[in-house]
């Protein structure tokens, strides 16, 4: 039987600089992302889109999600198996290409974990786990472009 599980947050647009919308260059792209009992999150779009390069944005959080679940999956399988990961550190690439008709979108995700083991002798073990972490991941199981890892042991 399947569960179904909903999300919700409120994302609140406080670029408005007092004349709202009235030009393409007139407005602030910042926006706030709020979520029940959770610190607020300082947003707005990549500087190439007239974003402010000090706040995250739409695309980074994409590969955030992409990078969290692939680690929370793969943390979760090392523990059923036995593998004691001591640390875990990840530097996600992404591209994305933007389309003639304006709008854009993903061409590739690639994780690069780096992973610390308590005993290297599992070292072997860990391909396997970050493939099946990649097949259980909601979110790249959601996406339309070819996500990969390419991992790393220390």
């Amino acid at each position: 039987m399947s569960k179904e599980h909903s999300y919700q947050l409120t994302l609140k647009w406080t670029g408005n600089t007092g004349g709202g919308t009235s030009d393409y260059k007139s407005y602030e792209r910042s926006h706030i992302i709020q979520s029940e009992q959770k610190v607020d999150i300082a947003a707005s779009s990549d500087p190439a889109f007239r974003g402010d390069k000090t706040k995250h944005n739409p695309e980074e959080f994409l590969l955030a999600s992409l990078s969290g679940c692939h680690m929370l999956w793969f943390l979760h399988l090392c523990a059923d198996a036995g593998v004691i990961v001591i640390d875990y550190e990840d530097h996600p690439t992404g591209t994305m290409i933007e389309l003639e008709t304006g709008g854009g979108r993903f061409k590739e995700v690639t994780l690069h974990p780096l992973v610390t083991l308590q005993n290297k002798e599992f070292a072997g073990k860990l391909n396997a786990l970050h493939q099946r972490a990649h097949e259980l991941c909601f979110i790249a199981n959601s996406v339309n472009f070819e996500v990969t890892h390419q991992a790393s042991v220390k």
